[in-house]
Order: C-alpha cells, then structure tokens, then sequence
C-alpha cells in the first residue's frame, strides 16, 4: 500500500509539472491560431469575440487553473478547428496508435531478443556478424527514409501493400473490414519493428556478453546442461530486468515516432493528430495530447516498475 500510494502520488505530480511546464512553452510559442497570422481576414472584432468564446482572454494564472478543473473531469476544451470536443477527438485517433505501437513493441521485443541472445552465442562467428550488421542499419537507418524506400519498393513497385491510408477505398464489412485495416498497418508496423530492433539488439547482445563470463554459465556447461536450459534458466532470468527498464524508458519515443510515420503514410492516429495541430496551433488539442501521452508514459513506467518488482523481489520498494 505504501508503495501504490508512493506510485500515485509520484505521477499526480508529474502530471502537475508536465501540465505546468507544456501551458508555459504552449502560450510562449510565436504565432497563435487568434492572430492574424495564420488567417490575415481574421478582424480584431472576431479575434476578441473568439478569446472571450474560449477564454483567451483571462490572465495566464485564471486560465491555467480553470484549465486544470476542467482536466479533472476529462474535459480538455474545444478544438480551435474542427470545433469539437478534444477528449472526443483524442479518442478517435488514439486507439490506432496505441494498437500500433503495442504491436511493433511486442515484434520488436521478441525480435530483439533472439538476435542479441543468438548473436552473442555465436560472438565473432559469422551468424553473429550478420546480425550485427543487420542492428547496425536498424540503428542507423532514419525511419522517414526507411518508409519512403518501403513505400517506393513494396508498394508501388511490388504492389504487395498499400501505399497509405487505413482503409480502401471501399473497405468491407465484417471482420473484412479489420482485415483490411490490418493489411494497410502492416507497412508501416514492419517500418517500425525494423528501426526499434537495432539498439535492443545491440544492448541485449552486450549484456548476454558479460552474462556468458559469469562462473555460474561455466558451472552450468561444466555438468553438461544443454544451451537451451543455459537460455532459459540462466540468461533470460538476468536479461528480463534491464530489458524492462529500457522498454519503460523507450515509451516516451513512442507518440513522438508516430508523428513522422502516420504523416508519411497517412494514418489518423494521434502522430498525424499532433502534427496537424501543431501546424494549425490548435492549442486545445496539442494540450490534450501532451497530457494524454504523459498520463500513458507515466502509468507505462510505472508498470514497468511493478513487473521489475516481480522479476527481482530484492529490488527496494
């Protein structure tokens, strides 16, 4: 209890100081969706009646605690453009990030973990090289470039994917419909696994390394245990941890990383949501996704801390 309390008052006040933090940067920004910037026909008259619809017109501090009071009830205003609802709007986009990226985490993790174990089994022999230089280009390999060379080969070329979009033209109805889906996320999802392979792999084969110098590895070959019982009884139980930690660490890359695929391939997830609004200033909905993505952060980390706490009861709550 002592811990859950200790957890959730952690986050509370993340969340505070995230809050606090992104109004500031948000109200400094150059530019606003109420100057005549954006929109040069835009009338003093029209610009003063919009902040009184909205409230822009308030002091700083008035607005920020309004703003807070409003966030405690899940409300998080009104889009400046669409005039909708933002919690409603972050809704709809925000499942088929989150399906996304927990699907390319899944992959990227399973696939990760095969190539650091097997490639540091294999240290100098030529399995190892080939997956080294393979983590390498992953890690090396900027994912806008990778998409447009996927894009141009796999599907204009090729034509075995489409080439952007969420559905067809006429999409199914049915589990098709899913299916469809499915087929126009697959690109983009392999982008993804590709990319977040390289550092993994790299780390995990490192830590592998210095796993196969303990004694308890030399003790275990020296009674004759086979290298799949070494994997399972001795590698994974000390890999988990640190690979853990990563991962939690990695989650705020994960809406960030959205941006540039979803607008490259046309997804309406949160990435092309944000990059949209941002370009827009549409300042209500940049804040809800900013809050959104910290609340999924915060609450992934701290899941993160649990399952460690699982692995490694001698970790200090």
């Amino acid at each position: 209890m002592k811990y859950f309390i200790r957890s959730l008052s952690y986050t509370l006040f993340m969340l505070l100081l995230i809050s606090l933090l992104s109004f500031g940067a948000i109200h400094m920004a150059p530019n606003s969706f109420m100057g005549g910037e954006l929109n040069p026909n835009m009338t003093p008259e029209s610009i003063a009646q919009l902040q009184f619809i909205y409230g822009l017109d308030k002091p700083l501090i008035k607005q920020y605690a309004d703003w807070i009071i409003n966030l405690l009830t899940l409300n998080f205003g009104i889009s400046f453009v669409s005039g909708e609802q933002v919690s409603r709007v972050v809704a709809d986009r925000l499942p088929v990030t989150l399906w996304m990226n927990i699907i390319a985490m899944f992959f990227t993790f399973i696939l990760s973990l095969w190539m650091g174990i097997r490639g540091a089994l294999s240290h100098e022999q030529k399995t190892d090289k080939l997956l080294n230089q393979i983590s390498l280009l992953s890690f090396a390999m900027p994912s806008y470039y990778l998409a447009l060379v996927a894009m141009m080969l796999l599907s204009v070329t090729l034509g075995w994917f489409p080439i952007a979009g969420m559905h067809s033209l006429e999409p199914p109805e049915g589990i098709g419909y899913y299916l469809d889906m499915a087929w126009h996320l697959t690109l983009p999802i392999m982008v993804m696994i590709f990319v977040g392979i390289g550092s993994l792999a790299l780390y995990i084969r490192s830590l592998t390394l210095e796993i196969l110098k303990s004694d308890y590895i030399y003790f275990a070959r020296a009674r004759g245990i086979n290298e799949s019982k070494i994997i399972r009884y001795y590698i994974l139980p000390n890999l988990l941890p640190p690979i853990v930690t990563m991962l939690g660490l990695s989650l705020p890359g994960l809406i960030g990383g959205s941006v540039i695929l979803e607008s490259i391939f046309g997804i309406e997830g949160m990435g092309q949501l944000f990059y949209l609004s941002a370009m827009s200033r549409d300042y209500p909905v940049i804040m809800g996704i900013l809050m959104m993505s910290a609340f999924l952060t915060l609450i992934g980390n701290q899941i993160a801390d649990a399952v460690l706490l699982k692995l490694n009861p001698f970790i200090k709550k």
